[in-house]
């Protein structure tokens, strides 16, 4: 189907524009378009999976890119520097296929979970779909300019829908969600001009990702590999890597970069931390795979204890945090900085099963994090609050809700048969094959597991065992299980996890190609 992913991409900011000529009061209507946007995005989403040849052999970055789209987007002379040449390019790849359709299907189910939002709502379905539209575009980018814009564009939806919807203290964590990931933002901005203005296709410099990671690079420029050129006694290559690693590192989020996280997830309306926790991160992680590892695999082997290390520490620095806190939504915040650390030490591995594990972690906590999000959402629905200390043995009470909670619980510390188990499965293999990495990495990622069972576990024991028991007796009365809308959101989640952990070649099969190829394209540069 030609232009595919630009029907993925675009939709949703047609039916955003399509939204401010309706009139404010028509709420039943924004969320009706909402839904079938989204709902149009899951479904050439699947469409886009099933079309995609996963058996394409990969010699080259160009060939690995299928339902490529390139058009001339800005040209404009600029003097004595030359052209500025711009396109709008997109395509997809073993990497970038299943965040397309795990983007699409966490879209759809924030709209539903949105379902209640009363305020506003005009305003809130049109940030929305922006908002869906740029996490989209991040990840099919081909174009670093494109790809940037999408990024910055994510900015101000959330920063609004958090600043606007969210909790008491929704103005602080709005700004330091903002001031934290525009930070990391300059840091891409250098990196994403230098290359520019290093990368060549044609007679002109370009801002093509794969004319990047193919190292087309001007001889003698700043960043070619080739190039001996120092800035502050240091190899120009080795500080744009740095300053990608910070950038990214924000967005993962890495510690220590990471405190915006908690703060946003905690006063953001739970739709909103549905789509943070479930997307927002894996456009961090997703900018390591394309563009931090991909454009400099020789800096990436050089740092790669480095980054392992720095994925450790976030794993036991997340679930330590996780475990000290009493406030439900806090804890899955600081266990999702936990779990996202084994995307990087799967990634320095440099090996196809770490590169494999990373990016099945990446979908697998795509799935879990926003479940429990929503999970944590339905008893601040019901009360108003999230200590975990004022309830006890709503197992008793609400079995349904129970059963979710304990199957995201048990999929989040890695039980065997759901999806958490094999993503972190695959990563600790990888590193524990790694020649690159020390034993201690391996070991130390793998105490980030039992940490895991520590918290999840004894959350369980505190508020849904023993005798039933809530704070508050007014609350009594809307201390009821799960709704139809609550269950139409948890069940497909539910599903996705128990099938991927059963049969993950569901996304290992459509990666293993483009996998093996970017493992080879960084091995290249392994002494």
């Amino acid at each position: 189907m030609e232009y595919l992913l630009s029907y993925i991409f675009l939709f949703p900011l047609l039916i955003a524009a399509v939204m401010l000529f309706i009139r404010s009061e028509a709420t039943t209507v924004f969320r009706r378009l909402a839904l079938a946007a989204t709902f149009i995005q899951v479904f050439l989403s699947v469409l886009l999976y099933v079309q995609f040849d996963k058996s394409a052999q990969i010699s080259t970055w160009s060939g690995a890119f299928q339902f490529v789209e390139k058009l001339d987007w800005i040209t404009m002379k600029l003097g004595s520097l030359g052209q500025l040449n711009i396109d709008y390019f997109i395509g997809v790849d073993g990497i970038s296929l299943p965040l397309v359709v795990l983007s699409s299907l966490i879209l759809m189910i924030g709209v539903i979970s949105s379902w209640k939002i009363k305020e506003k709502v005009k305003g809130y379905f049109i940030l929305y779909l922006i908002l869906s539209s740029s996490i989209i575009g991040c990840f099919i980018s081909l174009d670093f300019f494109l790809f940037y814009l999408c990024f910055e564009f994510m900015l101000l939806p959330m920063f609004f829908l958090i600043g606007i919807w969210g909790g008491k203290r929704r103005s602080y964590a709005s700004i330091k969600f903002f001031l934290y990931t525009l930070l990391g933002s300059l840091f891409i901005l250098i990196v994403m001009i230098g290359l520019y203005l290093s990368v060549v296709e044609g007679d002109s410099n370009t801002f093509s990702l794969v004319q990047m990671m193919d190292g087309f690079y001007e001889e003698g420029s700043i960043l070619d590999p080739a190039s001996r050129e120092l800035l502050f006694g240091y190899s120009a290559r080795a500080i744009a890597f740095v300053f990608l690693l910070i950038g990214f590192g924000v967005k993962l989020p890495l510690v220590p970069v990471h405190t915006w996280l908690p703060d946003a997830h905690v006063e953001a309306p739970t739709p909103i931390s549905v789509v943070l926790a479930g997307l927002l991160l894996k456009v961090g992680a997703y900018g390591f795979f394309r563009i931090t590892y991909g454009i400099f695999p020789d800096i990436a082997v050089e740092y790669s204890t480095l980054i392992a290390s720095l994925g450790v520490i976030s794993i036991l620095y997340g679930g330590m945090n996780a475990l000290a806190q009493n406030d439900l939504k806090r804890l899955v915040a600081y266990s999702s900085v936990s779990h996202m650390g084994f995307v990087l030490v799967g990634l320095a591995a440099i090996t196809s099963e770490g590169a494999s594990g990373s990016l099945f972690q990446m979908v697998s906590h795509g799935l879990i994090s926003p479940a429990l999000f929503l999970l944590a959402g339905v008893i601040y629905d019901r009360t108003n609050n999230r200590e975990i200390e004022h309830f006890s043995g709503l197992a008793s009470k609400m079995p349904l809700y129970t059963f979710f909670v304990a199957l995201f619980f048990f999929a989040g510390l890695g039980l065997p048969g759901l999806s958490g188990f094999v993503g972190e499965l695959i990563v600790l293999i990888g590193a524990f094959k790694a020649s690159a990495l020390s034993l201690w990495i391996g070991i130390l990622a793998t105490l980030g597991i039992a940490i895991s069972a520590a918290y999840f576990l004894w959350t369980i024991q505190r508020m849904f065992f023993g005798k039933y028991f809530v704070r508050e007796s007014a609350w009594e009365p809307s201390m009821v299980d799960l709704t139809a809308r609550e269950k139409f959101m948890l069940i497909p989640l539910a599903i996705l996890v128990l099938v991927l952990g059963i049969y993950p070649r569901l996304i290992l099969d459509y990666s293993e190609e483009t996998i093996n190829f970017f493992v080879q394209h960084i091995s290249n540069f392994n002494p």
